[in-house]
């Protein structure tokens, strides 16, 4: 059970500092979820979001800071 215990605690982590990421990126006006590229559509009654650069962007940074740890823990 330790292990279980520790991945559990290691995702923890991993959302905190995903939670700072996006917290620094709003403070330095880069709005996830609105930036160009990202797209809209409303209607009467309904709205449909697909924030393409957004992912884009958490991909490139959290494949990153992945390869980070993973070239560390060697």
């Amino acid at each position: 059970m330790s292990d279980l215990a520790r991945i559990l605690i290691f995702l923890g982590l991993l959302l905190v500092f995903a939670g700072l990421i996006v917290l620094g990126l709003n403070r330095l006006n880069i709005p996830l979820g609105r930036l160009p590229g990202d797209f809209n559509w409303r209607g009467k009654g309904w709205s449909v979001s697909f924030p393409l650069v957004t992912c884009l962007l958490l991909s490139a940074i959290l494949s990153f800071l992945l390869w980070l740890i993973g070239h560390f823990r060697r």
